[in-house]
């Protein structure tokens, strides 16, 4: 689905506060979160780190995952962000991740 560059910004800052909000209410005393300059740092104990920031000119966002490699989700117009490659969505995937590296279930949509 192909959306204007507000409507993008205004979505995209939606979900990476959200997921900040929810990742560190849960798992910010294990976890390092940081939400700066539009960029959702998440840094494990074991020393990974996941980098989910937005990219304005494919009105994208992208994923680093220390598990997963690289993912970039397009929005699906309702707030939610699907892969471009394959299932799923940022939101599933982040939480399967987590889940498995902290051993908490989380719920990130």
């Amino acid at each position: 689905m192909t959306i204007d560059e507000s409507t993008f910004q205004t979505l995209a800052d939606e979900t990476l506060t959200r997921l900040m909000d929810t990742l560190d209410e849960a798992v910010g005393d294990r976890l390092d979160v940081d939400l700066l300059g539009g960029i959702l740092t998440i840094d494990l104990d074991s020393g990974g780190q996941y980098v989910i920031n937005k990219h304005a000119p494919n009105r994208q966002i992208w994923m680093s995952s220390p598990v997963s490699g690289a993912s970039h989700f397009d929005c699906d117009g309702n707030g939610g962000w699907v892969a471009t490659r394959g299932a799923g969505t940022l939101a599933a995937m982040l939480s399967a991740e987590i889940a498995a590296a902290t051993g908490e279930t989380l719920d990130l949509r």
